[in-house]
Formats: structure tokens, C-alpha cells, sequence
């Protein structure tokens, strides 16, 4: 264990720690700035209650991180691990149904006593990544890859299944990032093109009777609230007391800051204008705030981290770690596309947080062991590299 230790420090990846800690300190940072006021007018809480909170998410998130780096990730492959794993996802997924509490128009959160609030489809995010992972490196091992029946049938359903349970929260946004990176790992998995064709044709088919299943639950998916996000998305100033209200203010934030920013804490917007800066929306405060420099310490430090993940899938051999560093990659990437585009209105807004950055316990002791996974995943392709 010891030398397993030393050779594991010997080659880790300060420049993703780094970027890592940069991250989660700046975020942390923009919560108790973004959230001062909202804290006190909104909630009747102190204003540094979101920032104590968000401290002590990365009280665990940090440790999670560190352990997860030093974990092997080939114990993923252990056929206990994958089923307790994917067990406790459709337990929570299923759960969530019967006992969760809905905010943003969507179902998708447990409280669990003295622990705080569970997000299943967070956790379901990472499970099917690890999975797919699994599945798709022991069958590239044996050889059977290319067995739609066999080896692609049963993850592809699992995946269906979770999907389904998510998408009846509705949880549309974390659904599409789900099903992104699953297909990142497919596609890192080592397919032949002509079997990727055929699964391609299968998703297809399985998309238009998903349409045409979509016509008997149209009034449940999408609910009022769908349907003013995708109103407001065509023209936010048109519905600007209504459903465009928090895109039409994260424009102004946007036009305010300029180039240089109001300045740390001299935000306008977060004044009661945005009804929850210091989640999905945070970015329009760091653009308010501190301008085009925030917007590249964001920007700048979530697209090295997904580099980061897809150099080491390119340049790694083994194809279980490869397959891991894609999907994370991929995962993160979707994410801060998803929620960007939301703010700057190239897509829908889905209430989908920025990784690392917005308020979150869930998403950011996840997104934590996601990235000690890729830490794990590079020291070990440097060390295979080095050996």
C-alpha cells in the first residue's frame, strides 16, 4: 500500500489540483457575494448562510476528491460495485418520487435529516459514467464489443430506464448531460463504425417512439413553467415580467459588468432582480461583478479541466480509464455548455448549476470525486507513460 502511495504522488497532476481548488475557492468566493442579499430578503437568513453552507460542502468535497484520487479506478470494474452501484441509483431515483420536494418546477430533491438535500440525478450522472465505463471495458477485454445483443443492449437499457425515471421529475436538462456523456463513453469505447451505424439506427427509432409517447404526458413534461422558458427564450424582454424575467436581468448583469466589472460586491442585479444568483445564474454576477477576467477564470478553468480529461482519454492505453476520462470530460463540457447557454440564450434555460462554481452540496461533492476519479485515471496513465 505504501509504495502504491508513493508511485501514485509521484506522478500526480498538480495542474488539474490547481485548477480544481482555483475553481472551488473563486466559486465559493461569488456565493457569499451573490447570495448576500437574497440571504437576508428572501429567506431570513444571515448573508453569509449560503457561503457557511457552500464551505462546508467543500469540507467534504475536498477530502472526497483527494480519496477518490488515491482509489484505483480498475475496482470500478468489480461486478459487487457496479450492481450496490446501480441498486442505490434507482432507489434514490425511484424515491425521489414518492418523498422528494419539487423547486424549479421539477421534483428532483430528498432531505435527508442533519445531512442536507440528495439530488438523485446527480448521482446518476456519475453511476451510469462509471458503468458504461465498466461494462464497456470488459467487453472490449473479451472481445464481444461489438454484440448489440450482449453488450450493448443491457447498459443502453439501464441507461432508458434511469432516463425515464428523470425525465418524470421533469428534469430535462440533466437528462440530456446524462445521456451526452453516456454516448461520449460509447463513442471512446472502441466500436466499430459499422456498429456504432447500427446502434445510431436503434437510438433513432427509440427517439421517435419516445416522441410519440411524449403526445400522452405533453401536459406533465411540459408544464407551465416549460413552456415559459421556451417562450422567453425566442424573446426574453417580451415576457419580461413573467417567465423572461431572470434571462432579461442576466442580460443586464451581463451588458453591466463591460469589460472591467462594478467592481467585487457591486453587483445591481443581485439586489432582488435575479431570484437565485448564486445558482444556475452565477455567472451573470461574475460577469456584473469582476467582467471579462471572471468570465475567463470560469471559462478558462472548466475547458482545461475537460482538455485535461480528453488529452489523457487520447493518450492513455488502457481502454477502461480512457472511457472514464472521456465520459468526465464530456460531462463537465455538456454541463457549462448547457448552463452558458441557457444565460446567453443560445438554448433554453434548464436551471442546470455551472460546475464547481454555483451553490450546490450535491453537485459539488460529486463533481468532486468525478474529477478524483480523473486524477486517479492521469496518475496512473503517467505512471504506465514514465514505467
Amino acid at each position: 500500500m505504501g509504495k502504491y502511495i508513493k508511485r501514485m504522488i509521484s506522478n500526480f497532476d498538480y495542474p488539474l489540483f490547481i485548477v480544481y481548488i482555483v475553481l472551488c475557492l473563486f466559486g465559493l468566493v461569488m456565493i457569499y457575494s451573490s447570495s448576500m442579499v437574497v440571504a437576508v430578503n428572501r429567506y431570513g437568513f444571515s448573508p453569509d448562510h449560503f457561503y457557511v453552507r457552500q464551505l462546508k460542502n467543500l469540507a467534504v468535497s475536498i477530502p472526497v476528491f483527494l480519496l477518490a484520487s488515491f482509489f484505483p479506478y480498475q475496482n470500478y470494474k468489480r461486478k459487487k460495485f457496479m450492481m450496490f452501484s446501480i441498486a442505490v441509483m434507482f432507489m434514490l431515483l425511484i424515491l425521489v418520487h414518492f418523498i422528494g420536494y419539487a423547486a424549479g418546477g421539477s421534483q428532483s430533491w430528498i432531505r435527508v435529516p442533519g445531512f442536507g438535500n440528495i439530488q438523485p440525478s446527480e448521482v446518476a450522472k456519475l453511476v451510469i459514467i462509471i458503468y458504461f465505463a465498466s461494462v464497456f471495458a470488459k467487453k472490449y477485454e473479451a472481445g464481444t464489443i461489438d454484440s448489440i445483443n450482449k453488450s450493448i443492449g443491457p447498459p443502453v437499457g439501464i441507461l432508458v430506464f434511469a432516463i425515464g425515471l428523470i425525465m418524470f421529475e421533469t428534469d430535462i436538462g440533466t437528462s440530456f448531460i446524462i445521456i451526452m456523456g453516456a454516448f461520449s463513453v460509447i463513442a471512446a469505447s472502441g466500436l466499430r463504425l459499422k456498429t456504432f451505424g447500427k446502434l445510431g439506427g436503434i437510438i433513432m427509432v427509440g427517439m421517435i417512439i419516445g416522441s410519440a409517447s411524449l403526445y400522452f404526458i405533453w401536459d406533465t413534461v411540459m408544464n407551465d413553467s416549460r413552456k415559459g422558458r421556451i417562450l422567453s427564450f425566442m424573446n426574453p424582454f417580451d415576457y419580461v415580467q413573467g417567465s423572461g424575467y431572470q434571462i432579461a436581468n442576466g442580460y443586464i448583469a451581463i451588458g453591466t459588468g463591460g469589460v472591467k466589472g462594478l467592481g467585487l460586491g457591486n453587483s445591481i442585479q443581485k439586489m432582488g432582480y435575479l431570484p437565485e444568483p448564486h445558482t444556475d445564474v452565477i455567472m451573470a454576477v461574475i460577469s456584473e461583478e469582476i467582467g471579462i477576467l471572471g468570465t475567463i477564470i470560469v471559462i478558462g478553468g472548466l475547458g482545461f479541466i475537460v482538455l485535461r480529461a480528453l488529452y489523457i482519454a487520447m493518450t492513455t492505453t488502457d481502454p477502461q480509464a480512457r472511457m472514464l476520462a472521456a465520459g468526465i470530460g464530456s460531462v463537465i463540457g455538456i454541463q457549462t455548455f448547457v448552463n452558458l447557454g441557457g444565460l446567453t440564450g443560445l438554448i433554453p434555460l434548464t436551471g442546470v448549476p455551472l460546475p464547481l462554481i454555483s451553490y450546490g452540496g450535491t453537485s459539488m461533492i460529486l463533481l468532486s470525486l468525478s474529477l478524483g476519479i480523473l486524477m486517479n485515471v492521469s496518475m496512473f496513465s503517467k505512471y504506465q507513460k514514465n514505467k
